[in-house]
């Protein structure tokens, strides 16, 4: 027997170890692979969100790449400590350091071969399958399959190289420790665990801030605390597992009538060592599902913005001729002309909109003029759009806020009310709070200098108002805005021309920029997905190795005490107890790090994503339900195989 064929049965051998390993690096090079041929094939080059798309798969393959590096060398990192006895045995009987070494390697390289080549025949195989439902996320015709050699010869090098690296780095992983030290590595007893009240009062303290401060987040206040509650969740995690469950279950212990109760001191006990070795690992997998979780469930939550598009844009086509502009009249009468053609029937209404300067104003944005709009033609703009209408006239000189977007209603609460002072007449203007409605979208009107929209004021103050400029707004309304995809093509790109750039107008088609955000949101959606499918298996890979890293001592353990009267029932019920913690603690605190994430993600959004989080935590609960079952069922029989 050859030293690679020693190697190669190695691997053999020890394939119930090694089979989560090989089968989530195989799927990470398969979701690699299939995301390059997206990337490289040649057909999604004709649709209108080809950068949008490309740009996510790339994203979509950096974070796969960097996340499958520091997976393979924790797995491998894992398995070497289960094999110290192994190396004890192998370095008795005369291998030497670096024969070691290059066993291991040889090893490792094997299994990563071994996986790239069943993760690009599993995306070959599954390739069209993905490419039809990529292209329905991002709302193209379905893409014919094409196999690239660059996304082929971009997998292979990518994750050869991987694995080489990874390999190279167990020459520092394997530490050749003295012979006793191998061979006792696994009977050695285990030291009782302890737990330190002041660090347990830590991370109940860190964990509780934390979610008070996710849940109270405001608009303003998010962006400012995510970063301290995210590192005092990790920090809180962390200590939650090496410290304060160790502490619970101490208490747990002193219960009596709890911990005496049947097989409970056997769980319990077992409980608490259990935690302690794999405390890293609970931390790593928690860490790792809400991410998962918040990356799908964040971009699962834009594509419900898009309930309410209609909203954002009362006209289906809005058409704003800046003052001056020679060339309005032609404009208008080529979109009516394609209205008529395509037979969309339509309503036209228009409004003067007046920028007036400003001589002082008490807003820190320090706006130079003013967007103007009368509160009438606001109304009757509102009324044709098919918006209910119950806001009172104003009067004097207040003034309300034009939203945008009803997303501007979120971060409205935070606004500070101005007051405005104009040059012409020395008119004041008085901001008393926001429209409920959206008047007209930001890109028709001029930039304030980070300030919101334009403002509606009286009839009355707007006709005195001396305007610096006067410009000209026309809207197009229509039952359904979807019927104006494609419109006024010419005018546009993608769906809009800005008020901001050299054109004497600006223009928004409702249709084609609908048609454009869902595809922007279903690349990111899809992108999420394979990335959070990946970390998801990964997790439940953490826990599949550790969980048979640990049967040989758990025979052991459980073949003594069958000897002294446990039965099958009560194995079956032990076992189970023990692998549920194991499987949905983790995941369990996942999703109450997930919940809270949301809540404060909800702060940025007026439409409620209650419903789109519900569904992606209980997708991902379900998976994890069914991989529970697989495994203990897989677990139960290797187990009783020792009691037969």
């Amino acid at each position: 027997m050859t030293f690679r064929q020693f190697a190669y049965r190695n691997v053999v051998r020890n394939k119930r170890t090694y089979a989560a390993y090989f089968l989530s690096s195989a799927f990470s090079v398969m979701i690699f692979f299939v995301c390059a041929l997206f990337i490289f094939n040649p057909h999604i080059q004709e649709g209108i969100i080809f950068a949008i798309a490309v740009q996510a798969m790339l994203a979509a393959e950096f974070i796969m790449y960097v996340f499958s590096f520091f997976f393979v060398l924790y797995s491998v990192g894992s398995f070497l400590k289960t094999r110290k006895r192994e190396f004890g045995i192998l370095l008795m009987h005369g291998m030497t350091t670096g024969q070691l070494n290059r066993m291991v390697f040889l090893e490792n390289m094997l299994i990563g071969v071994g996986a790239i080549v069943a993760g690009i025949i599993a995306g070959l195989l599954t390739g069209k399958l993905f490419l039809m439902i990529g292209s329905s996320f991002l709302g193209i015709s379905p893409l014919p399959f094409y196999l690239s050699w660059k996304a082929l010869i971009l997998t292979i090098g990518s994750f050869v190289l991987l694995f080489l690296l990874i390999s190279l780095c167990t020459s520092v992983l394997v530490r050749t420790n003295r012979l006793i030290d191998l061979f006792q590595a696994d009977q050695k007893p285990k030291s009782e665990p302890k737990a330190s009240m002041f660090l347990s009062l830590a991370a109940a303290v860190l964990l509780i801030a934390s979610y008070d401060l996710a849940a109270t987040a405001s608009s303003a206040s998010v962006m400012i605390r995510m970063f301290p509650v995210i590192g005092m969740t990790i920090i809180g995690t962390y200590f939650f597992y090496t410290q304060l469950s160790i502490f619970m279950i101490r208490l747990l212990q002193k219960n009596r009538l709890l911990f005496w109760r049947k097989t409970n001191m056997l769980t319990i006990s077992s409980l608490a060592y259990r935690i302690k070795d794999n405390a890293r690992m609970f931390f790593m997998v928690t860490i790792v599902s809400t991410v998962a979780f918040c990356a799908v469930g964040a971009f699962a939550s834009m594509n419900s913005l898009s309930k309410e598009f209609a909203a954002d844009y009362p006209a289906a086509i809005g058409y704003v001729a800046k003052e001056g502009n020679p060339i309005e009249q032609r404009h208008l009468g080529e979109i009516k002309a394609e209205l008529e053609l395509k037979g969309v029937a339509y309503q036209v209404g228009d409004m003067p909109i007046k920028y007036a300067d400003i001589a002082s104003s008490t807003s820190r944005f320090k706006p130079e003029h003013l967007p103007l709009i009368s509160f009438s033609d606001y109304k009757k703009s509102s009324l044709m759009a098919g918006f209910k209408f119950e806001e009172r006239p104003l009067s004097g000189n207040e003034a309300l806020v034009l939203l945008g977007s009803l997303r501007d209603k979120s971060a409205m609460g935070a606004r500070e009310k101005a007051t405005y002072t104009l040059k012409e007449n020395g008119l004041v203007i008085q901001e008393i709070g926001f429209t409920q409605h959206v008047g007209m979208p930001d890109y028709l009107l001029a930039d304030m200098d980070g300030s919101f929209g334009g403002f509606v004021v009286s009839d009355q103050v707007f006709n005195q108002v001396a305007a610096a400029r006067t410009d000209h707004f026309t809207g197009f309304y229509v039952e359904n805005f979807g019927l104006t995809e494609g419109m006024a093509s010419r005018l546009t790109r993608d769906g809009v021309t800005r008020y901001d750039t050299d054109q004497p107008y600006a223009i928004t088609v409702s249709g084609t920029l609908y048609t454009v955000q869902k595809s922007l949101f279903g690349t990111m959606l899809f992108a999420a997905l394979l990335v959070g499918t990946v970390f998801f298996i990964a997790a439940g890979s953490f826990l599949y190795f550790r969980l048979y890293a640990d049967l040989d001592y758990d025979r052991r353990q459980y073949a003594t005490i069958a000897k002294v009267g446990l039965t099958e029932q009560e194995l079956n019920r032990i076992v189970t107890r023990q692998v549920s913690l194991l499987f949905f603690v983790p995941v369990g605190f996942a999703i109450v790090h997930s919940i809270f994430a949301f809540m404060a993600l909800q702060s940025l959004y007026y439409l409620s994503i209650a419903a789109e989080m519900g569904v992606v935590l209980i997708s991902f609960f379900i998976a994890q339900v069914i991989y529970f079952f697989i495994i203990r069922y897989r677990y139960l029989r290797n187990l009783k195989k020792s009691l037969i």
